[in-house]
């Protein structure tokens, strides 16, 4: 009957141990007889064969040696089967590896095209990345997937035509070897763009910051010109209304005073309330409110205070009409001047005298300050319309001071002049359209 291989191959053990055991026993034999002495084969009939004597099995079955002769043949064509079958298997493993070499590119020796790749409507290639991180990283992560998927086809393929045990074990160290090298390289060449792409981000955002900051500062310009445009006619043709004696309707100028030695203040003002017009205007800084404040309160007269030191000035403006005011101040001896409608109506000294003016503070029109930009006091409020707010850091002559009043001259101050987009008002003040100078000289 036919035979497996590995039957025969059981067979063939079988016989070679039996041989084996009867070497070794003629040896053990010979080594105990005594020397000079031999062997003598004597036939035995049937019957005395006993169990250790096997005897060809009866019905045609093939002698001992026929028998051992046909599993020698068989082994042979089992041999050569086994042959042809590992001739097939290296085929493969060369077919494999020459697979596996071509894709192991990322170190930019392999083939070209090997890596190209169609994206949207041009190609790119490990050599010619694209500029935007973005799209190398999601190539990047397709290629990984891609040969991620050959290289399971690759196992597949492996299982399906050879034994991966069956596979020389260099073979496999190798094998295993390229492919972590080839996805430890991706993934450097992945964290590498990451930390472009971020790099990148940072720098564009910072830029986009700056470029929105720029346009921010512009756009706020423009509204500040717009609206002056659309207002007055000019930036320093308005007037600042305050109607009503509250302690919330105030304006307040922007800029703030640098510090001082003398100073000259001018302003046109209109005004009808009583007992007092208020505050026309007050300086406070830290530890001093009333570093600067021109006031008229109750049924005292107008009075400039100067680091909470007291003059009284000679001053008439509580009639309902426009008047030019202009007070001057300088640290030497604390000397003033007071002037209305262009004329010099009082002088003085010893006001503060060798005090300068502290710089940093806060500057509000219509109200007097308690603390630095605050606690008004309702009953110290100024009731009419101011315009040309003016502050100069020097003591004006009297020729200047009598042209300004007189129209024949306009000079802004050069500490704080008197533009729209430098006085905002609060509380339900209000910017108005101011008669020209030769109207409000008209109404004297």
């Amino acid at each position: 009957s036919p035979r497996s291989p590995a039957g025969m191959l059981s067979v063939v053990a079988g016989l070679l141990l039996a041989v084996a055991a009867g070497g070794r026993g003629s040896a053990a034999a010979e080594q105990d007889s005594p020397p000079g002495s031999r062997f003598v084969c004597t036939s035995l009939p049937l019957e005395a064969a006993g169990a250790g004597c096997p005897v060809p099995m009866q019905g045609g079955a093939l002698p001992p040696e026929e028998e051992l002769r046909a599993t020698v043949l068989q082994l042979r064509e089992t041999v050569l089967q086994q042959k042809e079958t590992i001739g097939s298997q290296r085929e493969a493993i060369r077919e494999l590896t020459g697979k596996l070499s071509r894709c192991e590119g990322a170190d930019g020796k392999s083939a070209p095209g090997t890596w190209k790749k169609e994206l949207g409507k041009g190609k790119d290639t490990m050599g010619d990345l694209p500029r935007d991180p973005a799209q190398v990283i999601d190539q990047l992560s397709r290629t990984m997937q891609t040969l991620k998927d050959r290289l399971e086809s690759l196992e597949h393929q492996l299982r399906a035509n050879v034994s991966y045990a069956a596979l020389p074990n260099d073979l496999r160290e190798m094998l295993q070897r390229r492919l972590g090298d080839l996805e430890r390289q991706l993934l450097s060449k992945v964290a590498e763009l990451e930390d472009e792409k971020s790099l990148l981000h940072n720098e564009t955002s910072a830029h986009r910051q700056k470029t929105e900051t720029a346009l921010n500062a512009l756009l706020e310009r423009v509204s500040e010109l717009e609206k002056g445009n659309s207002a007055f006619k000019s930036p320093d043709e308005f007037k600042v209304s305050l109607p009503l004696r509250t302690n919330y309707l105030y304006g307040k100028i922007k800029k703030t005073l640098p510090e001082l030695y003398a100073f000259t203040v001018c302003l046109w003002l209109r005004s009808s309330a009583s007992p007092g017009i208020g505050t026309p205007f007050s300086y406070a800084v830290p530890g001093q409110a009333n570093e600067i404040v021109l006031i008229e309160w109750g049924n005292n007269p107008i009075e400039l205070l100067i680091n909470d030191k007291v003059a009284q000035l000679p001053l008439f403006i509580s009639d309902g009409k426009w008047h030019h005011i202009c007070i001057t101040w300088t640290t030497r001896d604390g000397m003033w001047e007071a002037f209305q409608d262009g004329e010099k109506l009082g002088t003085g000294e010893n006001l503060a005298p060798w005090h300068p003016i502290k710089p940093g503070g806060v500057l509000i029109l219509g109200q007097e300050q308690d603390t630095v930009g605050g606690r008004f006091d309702a009953t110290q409020a100024f009731v009419g319309e101011m315009s040309q707010f003016n502050i100069w850091d020097r003591v004006l002559k009297a020729e200047d001071i009598t042209n300004i009043a007189n129209c024949s001259t306009n000079m802004p101050g050069n500490i704080i002049p008197w533009v729209d987009n430098n006085v905002d008002v609060f509380g339900g003040a209000t910017k108005w359209p101011v008669e020209t100078c030769e109207e409000r000289l008209l109404d004297l």
